[in-house]
């Protein structure tokens, strides 16, 4: 959902939230000695919590379920 912002500034926030991501990727491989694993990818981009909520929202019958 694009919003306009005080002093006219467009926001969108999945591409806000995207371009965090990106930097905690960036962030994380910067500081890693290795490349990082998948299994490291999938933590800083909390997939395991993204996929806990999605099923958990699933269970309430969240948006999209019948």
């Amino acid at each position: 959902m694009t919003r306009v912002a005080p002093l006219g500034m467009v926001q969108d926030h999945v591409a806000l939230a995207e371009i965090e991501l990106c930097g905690d990727l960036i962030i994380a491989a910067s500081a890693a000695e290795e490349r990082l694993s998948l299994e490291s990818i999938d933590e800083v981009l909390r997939v395991a919590e993204v996929r806990a909520a999605a099923r958990e929202s699933g269970r309430r019958g969240g948006p999209g379920r019948r």
